[in-house]
């Protein structure tokens, strides 16, 4: 159930005269996600609820008191008050833009403008539903390789901490000269199992000094910029980003919201930074008055030429929104394919890793064990 929380704008000042309590939940409500199912069920409702004639603001209050989540929970009913005293939708959610982000905001506001809210409040669910059926399929295709990885790199583990010192205790007792893959085994061995606390502190600052790398906008580019060059990895890229893209681009251009604006808003919506400034370049083309068909030719290593021909349909047509739908519907599927189908793709190269890491260990062991059969 719900629990009930003061009626105060989480982003801004709490109010003194609230209780421990209320300022403990306030505090641990600040530190919630907001899940997206959360979101997907406010969008469908309040659709329905304005469609049905229900105020704007009661609405935005009862749909407070059905979620879970306590900070969805105190944000809804912050807006719902807002709106209530006459401030506009849109201009409620801007405090909230990192929970609804700036294309929900911005389609609202598109929406209040046409007098469209609930055609629009239809659109953007359809849009985040998609979405995260989009994630969700990259997610669950991902996990099973990064299982295997995980299990194979603990194995590796156990096997040179336990395993290997038992076996090449033989080799070394017995004074006899060891070949050059055996030597690289056992001084592997003896390096993580005597230098323990060192391993594990080598091991973590480059995990954090990666992790720091790829979170600074210059080692992300770099980082990106080789995936999209990676044979097996660039066109499962380069299709999420075009159905992303093109969807985005669909939403936003049915709000009738202006398409250099349109280009801004899924610059910034796109998580890939070749395509996020390739938009922001088109935007800046576009205004100067080049058709983006035209513009869109330029960045032939991310737009295929089936999109760039699409686009100039859609712009001679009229009905570029349109034929914007349905590429991202085709790159949707296609990424859906691909995501069904990427276990038995990588499950060889898996299996390859596997076998030369196991073949390795397995002639590094047996070549000593030949050489004194040799000798006897």
């Amino acid at each position: 159930m719900p629990v009930n929380l003061p009626q105060q704008n989480i982003e801004g000042q709490e109010n003194d005269n609230l209780s421990i309590m209320d300022k403990m939940n306030l505090y641990l409500a600040k530190l919630s996600r907001v899940p997206l199912k959360e979101k997907l069920f406010f969008v469908q409702h309040l659709g329905l609820m304005l469609k049905s004639g229900i105020s704007l603001s009661i609405a935005l209050k009862t749909l407070a008191k059905q979620t879970e989540n306590k900070r969805f929970q105190i944000v809804l009913m912050d807006i719902g008050t807002k709106v209530e005293k006459g401030t506009e939708f849109s201009n409620s959610l801007k405090p909230y833009d990192k929970i609804f982000g700036e294309l929900f905001i911005n389609m609202i506001e598109a929406g209040e403008i046409s007098g469209k809210l609930e055609s629009v409040l239809k659109e953007l669910f359809i849009q985040m539903k998609k979405e995260n059926t989009l994630v969700s399929k990259v997610k669950g295709a991902l996990t099973y390789p990064a299982v295997i990885i995980f299990a194979m790199l603990g194995i590796g583990t156990f096997m040179l901490l336990v395993i290997i010192p038992k076996i090449t205790e033989v080799f070394t007792e017995m004074s006899i000269e060891l070949p050059l893959p055996t030597k690289i085994l056992i001084g592997t061995s003896e390096a993580i199992r005597n230098n323990g606390l060192i391993t594990i502190v080598v091991v973590a600052i480059f995990i954090i000094t990666v992790v720091k790398i790829l979170s600074t906008r210059k080692g992300k580019f770099i980082f990106q910029s080789i995936l999209l060059k990676t044979p097996i990895i660039s066109p499962i890229v380069k299709k999420i980003n075009l159905a992303r893209f093109s969807r985005t681009i669909s939403s936003l251009l049915k709000t009738d919201i202006m398409i250099i604006k349109t280009f801004e808003i899924t610059a910034n919506v796109l998580g890939n930074l070749h395509y996020r400034q390739a938009l922001q370049e088109m935007a800046d083309e576009i205004r100067k008055g080049e058709k983006l068909s035209d513009s869109i030719k330029k960045y032939p290593n991310l737009f295929t030429p089936i999109v760039v021909q699409m686009i100039a349909v859609g712009e001679e047509t009229g009905e570029l929104d349109n034929i914007l739908i349905e590429l991202a519907e085709f790159y949707e599927e296609e990424v859906d394919l691909i995501m069904d189908n990427l276990p038995s793709i990588i499950e060889p190269l898996l299996i390859l890793a596997l076998g030369l890491g196991v073949g390795g260990v397995a002639i590094s062991i047996i070549m000593p064990m030949y050489s004194i059969t040799q000798n006897i």
